[in-house]
């Protein structure tokens, strides 16, 4: 799955948010290393603390269902699901992504008319990882 496709998946799970506290929806298509695709949006809770990020859903799903390796994620965001500007993962995301990915893991993103790529190493440098523990995942 190309970068453009993956954005347009990110898209459409971010129709599907729960969001009626901030208005902010969010979407996410993550690709795993052997070429699925798992969605993930926004679950908002009126228990802030209960609230899911789009990314944690994607992870969580993929998880659930023997996944472990990942090679790519898109994520996109906005006000009443419009897109108006880049949408990056929340720190407790990003840790999520480090259980189960390298520094090289890219994250795709757009503001509607431009696309960013990052690598994991870009959003979370000198992470802790299992690595630290002496451990493979």
């Amino acid at each position: 799955m190309d970068n453009s496709q993956l954005l347009d998946t990110a898209l459409r799970a971010m129709q599907s948010a729960y969001a009626p506290y901030s208005h902010f929806h969010v979407g996410a298509a993550l690709l795993t290393e052997s070429g699925e695709v798992y969605t993930g949006c926004n679950i908002e809770n009126a228990a802030y603390s209960c609230t899911v990020c789009a990314e944690r859903t994607a992870f969580f799903s993929a998880v659930r269902d023997g996944h472990r390796k990942f090679t790519k994620i898109a994520v996109v965001g906005g006000m009443n699901g419009e897109i108006s500007s880049f949408t990056y993962p929340c720190g407790v995301c990003r840790q999520v992504m480090r259980e189960f990915c390298d520094d090289g893991f890219v994250l795709l993103f757009t503001d509607g008319k431009n696309v960013r790529e990052l690598t994991l190493a870009d959003l979370l440098p000198y992470s802790f990882s299992p690595a630290n523990l002496d451990m493979e995942v």
